[in-house]
């Protein structure tokens, strides 16, 4: 059997695994500090009750920390997830973003199945709208920085095809 010519396959792109954690790391520090942010604005400019009581004052107590902990792992589980559809999935950048928009969308809607007033509850959807574009941006922006264009294969076979016959009329 005779080598048959294939064309290089086309380059795929590289992920730098380090480089796409270490902006998650970045990004997990962020919403951790737009969690905190936001609520402190809430509570001190807003006078709403983001996740405890006023009368624990703009500083919150330990529900700030919380939130801002768990905006933080959800930085790193987005970091996670599109690492995983990088590495298994076509158009991953796409998936990503339906995936971010749909558990934002969730979290927008989850203050609402509470007895809180609604100042709180709109106040509270809002800044999980925030923390949610955030994580999504700053997280797929990573994930984009983090991919290196890949390395152009050889064909299988080792000789090019031979070029068209020459009809004589150019």
């Amino acid at each position: 059997m005779t080598n048959v010519y294939r064309p290089p396959t086309p380059p795929q792109p590289v992920l730098s695994s380090g480089r796409l954690w270490a902006g998650g790391a970045a990004t997990a520090v962020v919403a951790a500090l737009i969690a905190v942010v936001g609520i402190m604005f809430g509570r001190g400019v807003f006078d709403v009750e983001v996740l405890a009581p006023k009368g624990e004052g703009v500083w919150g107590d330990a529900s700030t920390g919380w939130y801002a902990l768990g905006a933080a792992v959800a930085a790193l589980l987005a970091t996670g997830l599109i690492q995983l559809l990088i590495l298994t999935t076509p158009k991953p950048m796409r998936f990503f973003g339906w995936v971010v928009g749909l558990a934002t969308v969730a979290a927008m809607l989850a203050p609402f199945v509470t007895t809180e007033d609604q100042g709180s509850r709109w106040y509270t959807a809002g800044l999980n709208l925030v923390l949610g574009v955030a994580i999504g941006t700053l997280v797929a922006g990573v994930a984009k920085s983090a991919l290196r264009p890949g390395v152009m294969r050889r064909g299988a076979g080792t000789t090019p095809p031979p070029p068209p016959p020459q009809t004589g009329y150019r």
